[in-house]
């Protein structure tokens, strides 16, 4: 079994930063797609970054010039550079792996991360 376990959420005020991470644990190889999807209350969960195997990167519109995501491939590692932040990123933020190995169709989720961005 695959296991993702995050860190780096908390409280910060606007235009603060943080640096989210997400690492996994145990038998997935030749992730194709690591991933940041956010939650906030009484809202649907929305895709915010996104980086292939093959080095390409998308952000959600809300988030681009202000979150970089980048991965660290030999230590199954996603990283979510936050910057700027604003009370509308105040959310629940998961970390998604999308592999097919060591079987087809393996997805990953972490457990979550509170971000709370509050004057």
């Amino acid at each position: 079994q695959v296991q993702l376990v995050e860190s780096g959420g908390g409280l910060v005020q606007p235009g603060g930063s943080l640096n989210l991470s997400c690492t996994a644990s145990g038998r997935i190889f030749r992730i194709n797609v690591m991933g940041w999807y956010r939650q906030a209350p009484g809202k649907q969960r929305e895709l915010v970054a996104a980086a292939t195997s093959g080095g390409s990167t998308n952000y959600a519109d809300s988030v681009k010039g202000r979150f970089t995501i980048s991965r660290d491939n030999a230590k199954n590692t996603v990283y979510l550079q936050m910057n700027s932040l604003k009370p509308e990123d105040t959310a629940v933020y998961y970390c998604n792996f999308r592999s097919n190995w060591p079987e087809r169709g393996l997805e990953v989720w972490g457990q979550g991360t509170l971000v709370t961005v509050s004057s």
